[in-house]
């Protein structure tokens, strides 16, 4: 069976796709000279939205951060994806499978803002981000520097480099609000010295979703000749902006967050310069030191997983991430304007606009982040998650683009009567 011919099959055994995405053109074609803030606010369309997605009534899901799940559209197509591979099998996988994976590449470097030779599709972004630190040449005395509110498994994995090569792992703390973007650089800079290789750094912090001046940051350390590996697990596909215009060194994220890909796919982003000095995880000797594919042998993979990212990059598209941003901003303020200023209430997000969007974490003084979780779920029906450390004690409430404001306003009433 030829490529013509695969597609084809996919296609025919995916016809609701079709069908949704006329649905979504018609309802923006009646929504066109609207700008996307004005959009944010149309409830008529984003009920239209909703109607893609089969969502569980025992709850309202507060928690898309940890994994937003597939619209019926994309989970359709990824099924019919299984069951063609399956059909397939081994003549798939050693003639059509390496073709249609750098078709993804294309795809996702293209959103991404990155020359596809600097993009690898990878399983999730700690195994991205971990590939590089332990892809590095450490010596002993070699210095990282991190936040303590970064990713735990990334935490953990230079803490294995300091007991493998002996590095020394100097790690800050970012305020929750910050007066400025000056101040955080500051908070980092401070750490460099003349023994600093690495900084690493959360694009969008997943405990808060406090967004960093990452330009910023990635000029100062490179002025002091350290390179910059970022954490781009909840930024990619919820906020507009270029890989290559964040002056990154490295950068990393997860598919299954804000685009919507089935469990199982992420994305590393090294500049060309840096693949060469990069050692991989994985022996592979079937290419070049400076050709990043060298970084991505991982064995025989879910293919399925992967050709299913083109279809969750084509629902994306379809609303646009210009509008997927400004929804999911509103719908973070609409909430926590309600509650920001409200006695016993502990808002852990910045209030500045361009410094968070679609995240915010909340607490209730007076209680413990483990039981405002449990007490939200068993009261009232409000699935989100506990965070208590790193200086941020509350919950993550993480809304997808399916919320309704309806249901905000039960979160914000629970709010109001836990804090009273």
């Amino acid at each position: 069976m030829n490529k013509r011919q695969f597609l084809k099959t996919l296609t025919a055994t995916s016809v609701s796709y079709s069908v949704l995405g006329k649905n979504i053109d018609r309802s923006l074609n009646k929504v066109s000279k609207q700008s996307a803030e004005e959009l944010a606010q149309n409830e008529d369309f984003w009920s239209e939205i909703r109607k893609s997605y089969r969502i569980k009534p025992d709850y309202i899901n507060l928690e898309n951060g940890y994994y937003s799940f597939t619209p019926e559209s994309t989970l359709n197509a990824f099924i019919a994806n299984v069951k063609e591979i399956n059909y397939q099998a081994s003549y798939y996988m050693r003639t059509r499978q390496f073709d249609d994976k750098a078709e993804a590449r294309r795809k996702l470097a293209e959103i991404a803002g990155c020359s596809v030779e600097e993009l690898i599709i990878t399983r999730n972004t700690t195994e991205s981000l971990d590939t590089v630190i332990a892809g590095i040449d450490w010596k002993a005395g070699d210095e990282a520097v991190m936040a303590e509110q970064d990713y735990g498994a990334m935490l953990d994995m230079f803490k294995l480099q300091a007991r493998r090569y002996g590095i020394v792992n100097k790690i800050v703390s970012i305020p929750n609000h910050p007066k400025s973007d000056e101040e955080i650089v500051e908070i980092y800079e401070k750490a460099i010295t003349p023994k600093t290789r690495l900084l690493m750094v959360c694009h969008m912090i997943n405990i808060t979703g406090h967004i960093l001046p990452i330009k910023k940051i990635c000029d100062m350390a490179h002025a002091k000749g350290v390179e910059v590996m970022v954490d781009g697990a909840h930024a990619f596909a919820q906020i507009q902006y270029k890989i290559s215009d964040l002056g990154c060194d490295y950068y990393g994220s997860s598919l299954h967050k804000w685009l919507s890909v089935p469990l199982g796919a992420g994305i590393l982003y090294v500049k060309k310069d840096k693949i060469s000095k990069l050692w991989q995880m994985f022996g592979d000797m079937g290419y070049q030191d400076d050709d990043i594919r060298k970084l991505n042998h991982t064995g025989t993979h879910p293919v399925h997983t992967d050709l299913t990212i083109s279809n969750a990059i084509d629902f994306h598209q379809k609303i646009g991430i210009e509008r997927k941003e400004a929804r999911l901003r509103f719908l973070q303020e609409y909430w926590t304007k309600q509650v920001r200023n409200l006695p016993n209430i502990l808002l852990n997000t910045p209030a500045d606009a361009q410094r968070a969007c679609g995240i915010a974490n909340v607490g209730i003084k007076t209680m413990k982040p483990a039981d405002l979780a449990k007490t939200l779920l068993t009261k009232y029906n409000v699935w989100t998650v506990a965070i208590d450390y790193a200086n941020v004690h509350g919950c993550r409430i993480t809304p997808n683009v399916y919320t309704s404001t309806a249901e905000l306003d039960k979160f914000v009433a629970a709010l109001k009567e836990l804090a009273a």
